[in-house]
């Protein structure tokens, strides 16, 4: 597993530099207004949103599950324990297909637990079909701006 750390930025283009300079790597995957990083030093995935009317840096903390083993085994532990706070659903949006699921700490801090599945998806646009509903959509409403919230 690793961390997502998911930002709101004001300047995609600005962040995508500073962040490439601090952790010496390149961005991972590009589209208009998102970016991702995928750090081996420390194991990260930084996901950048471009969203200048953010009230705040913080978009939503997840972690990627690197196996179906360490996904399955977590999303059974912690809706077992009540933790889960959605459904664990194969979702798709613009960013990747993936399984994931959503948890909402006590102070209403939205964590996003996923695994890809496809990381580019051929069409590069949320899928609306109803086997594969947008992230987005499954995203807790806790956020000042849904569309913005999304995935890896």
């Amino acid at each position: 597993m690793r961390l997502q750390l998911a930002l709101n930025v004001q300047n995609l283009d600005r962040a995508i530099a500073f962040y490439s300079d601090m952790f010496a790597t390149s961005v991972h995957k590009q589209r208009d207004g998102y970016a991702n990083f995928e750090i081996t030093h420390p194991p990260l995935k930084l996901v950048l949103f471009e969203n200048a009317n953010a009230p705040e840096n913080l978009n939503h903390i997840g972690v990627e599950c690197e196996t179906v083993d360490e996904f399955s085994q977590t999303a059974a532990r912690l809706t077992n324990s009540d933790i889960a706070t959605s459904e664990v659903t194969q979702t798709g949006c613009c960013h990747a297909k993936q399984d994931k699921f959503w948890t909402t700490e006590p102070d209403g801090l939205s964590w996003e637990w996923y695994r890809i599945l496809d990381d580019d998806p051929k069409d590069g646009t949320k899928n609306t079909n109803s086997s594969m509903a947008g992230c987005c959509d499954q995203q807790p409403k806790k956020a000042s701006n849904p569309d913005q919230v999304c995935c890896a």
